[in-house]
């Protein structure tokens, strides 16, 4: 097992060999599905005890790293990450970084849509008759005078997840869901009284019709009218605070 056990210090050891385990995985060392050596072994390997092998490999489960299975041919294995768990994992840590440092909505907007315009010259170019009919779909849903606040910002996460897909990269697709997935909310939640829904459905049918036309720079044109919308409704916002 190609982990490195030289490094390890007095002091914090299940950290440490958390980390030297973790770093195998990362690193390609130690393949998806592969079997660790015991507690045992871990611990003659590393010199240290039992139980702080088993605080470390603790760790690693809390970090969906590993996994433990019982039985004759249990014990604890490298987990294979699915694109789901990965997107809800870095949906979750970029929402508690917003959160916890109190980031200006205006930064996250403007984070948002620069990486969305990245990623439209590949949409506009890769897209298929089915991305089309998603975005169109989320398009109808959002004129659609029934549509709750919360079902709205639902569909327009999705909206702008079709545009991701579209690209074909998967991941670039998967950084630019987890954006959307972790971000829109957001804002959808700070603006939605004072947003026009039928406005934003608006730029939304233009931002689809020029990727349908493979416009990337028209499709562009459209984002950027719709970020300044979004920043246009965030300056409308902080005016009672600052009144």
């Amino acid at each position: 097992m190609a982990i490195e056990f030289n490094t390890i210090q007095k002091e914090g050891l299940s950290v440490q060999i958390a980390n030297a385990i973790r770093d195998a995985i990362l690193e390609g060392r130690l393949a998806s599905e592969e079997r660790l050596p015991s507690e045992a072994e871990l611990a003659e390997r590393f010199g240290v005890s039992r139980s702080t092998v088993r605080e470390a490999l603790k760790r690693l489960a809390a970090q969906n790293l590993i996994r433990s299975e019982r039985g004759s041919s249990g014990g604890a294995f490298v987990n294979r990450i699915t694109w789901d768990e990965a997107q809800d994992n870095l949906v979750t840590t970029t929402r508690l970084l917003i959160g916890m440092n109190d980031i200006a909505l205006e930064d996250a907007v403007e984070a948002r849509f620069a990486l969305e315009a990245s990623a439209l010259p590949l949409a506009a170019e890769k897209r298929s008759d089915n991305h089309l009919s998603d975005m169109r779909r989320e398009i109808a849903r959002q004129r659609d005078s029934l549509t709750t606040d919360v079902e709205f910002c639902a569909s327009d996460v999705a909206f702008h997840s079709a545009i991701a897909a579209a690209t074909g990269n998967p991941l670039l697709s998967f950084q630019l869901s987890a954006a959307f997935e972790a971000m829109q909310p957001l804002m959808n939640m700070l603006v939605y009284r004072l947003r026009d829904r039928e406005r934003i459905a608006d730029l939304h049918e233009a931002l689809a019709a020029a990727l349908e036309a493979r416009d990337g720079g028209a499709a562009q044109q459209q984002l950027d009218a719709l970020a300044a919308y979004t920043k246009d409704l965030a300056a409308q916002r902080r005016k009672p605070r600052s009144a």
